[in-house]
């Protein structure tokens, strides 16, 4: 991303402003290729996405229909007006990335992915998926090695 491209998110951020929103068409969809809803993954869980409707661009980009993917983890939607966060439960694909390996406690998780644009700020109206619930399974124990050599 261009520098002035970040300072001035950021400016926006902590000045309060209210930012304009790109729009995008409203048949536009992003959703999850895998993990389907409901299903039992270890970690690191591999997630990939889709989008129909519009393009995928690296944040920085201004190019109509197009914006870049964010994962939000066990969190609800942020404000439409404003940069998506970017911490522990808002993940940004910047680049442009359509997948993702990531690392997760063994429980119960939400995900749900949300396109932002150029400025990482949500489409008018959002592209959003439907938020989807996975399990992450405890590790398999791993047992001592006694030293023996079974099998010879």
């Amino acid at each position: 991303m261009k520098p002035y491209v970040l300072l001035f998110a950021v400016f926006a951020v902590t000045a309060g402003v209210v930012m304009a929103r790109t729009p995008a068409p409203s048949t536009a969809e992003v959703y999850f290729i895998m993990p389907e809803d409901g299903a039992t993954v270890t970690s690191p869980a591999r997630i990939v996405f889709g989008l129909r409707g519009m393009g995928v661009a690296p944040a920085g980009v201004e190019r109509s229909n197009t914006g870049h993917h964010h994962l939000l983890i066990d969190t609800g939607l942020p404000a439409s007006d404003q940069p998506i966060p970017a911490d522990q439960n808002h993940v940004h694909f910047g680049g442009g990335q359509t997948e993702t390996t990531i690392e997760l406690a063994p429980g119960t998780h939400t995900l749900q992915l949300l396109l932002g644009d150029q400025l990482h700020i949500p489409h008018d109206p959002p592209v959003l998926s439907e938020r989807i619930t996975i399990t992450v399974a405890e590790p398999p124990p791993t047992s001592p090695s006694d030293g023996s050599n079974e099998g010879n």
